[in-house]
């Protein structure tokens, strides 16, 4: 073997090698700190906050029942544990995802989280149901795990991971 050769080679495996520390620190930087992606999305959504508000209450009156509010009726959803704790979220009608996707309306920094966990939405009668979408740790209301979309009453945990939300007035 030449030595051009040989040097070509120990050059090569040295770039590989390299190349192999650079990925390895890059996944152990985003298993400790996190991705970048939710930051980001967070604030493009953020950007996107007040049009969607202006544009969305003639709508969700008319989903809602005419805009007819009951005395137990629920006016905001609030975060009271977990990472997000003290967060609140106006129910105005529209649906509310919840998961780990930057897209969703509230954003949950949870291992247990999976990217389109739960969604809180509506009926017809203004009463409020949770829904699990799939997730594989699950949803639970009131200690039970979800199967199926459940009305949810107003003060009663629901759990996603560490995260716990409520419907309050």
């Amino acid at each position: 073997m030449s030595e051009l050769t040989l040097t070509v080679m120990r050059l090569g495996f040295l770039a590989v090698l390299w190349l192999f520390v650079i990925v390895a620190v890059q996944v152990i930087r985003s298993d400790l700190f996190g991705t970048r992606v939710t930051q980001r999305g967070s604030r493009r959504d953020a950007g996107r906050a007040p049009q969607a508000s202006r544009q969305a209450p003639p709508q969700q009156r008319q989903q809602s029942g005419g805009g007819r509010r009951g005395r137990n009726t629920p006016t905001k959803l609030v975060v009271t544990e977990g990472t997000l704790t003290g967060t609140t979220v106006a129910l105005q009608g529209q649906t509310i995802s919840l998961g780990r996707a930057h897209d969703s309306t509230i954003v949950l920094d949870d291992d247990y989280a999976s990217s389109r966990h739960a969604r809180i939405y509506p009926d017809r009668d203004g009463q409020w149901i949770v829904e699990d979408l799939g997730s594989t740790n699950g949803t639970y209301l009131d200690r039970t795990r979800l199967t199926t979309p459940t009305p949810i009453s107003l003060g009663a945990p629901i759990r996603i991971g560490k995260t716990v939300i409520e419907l309050r007035k």
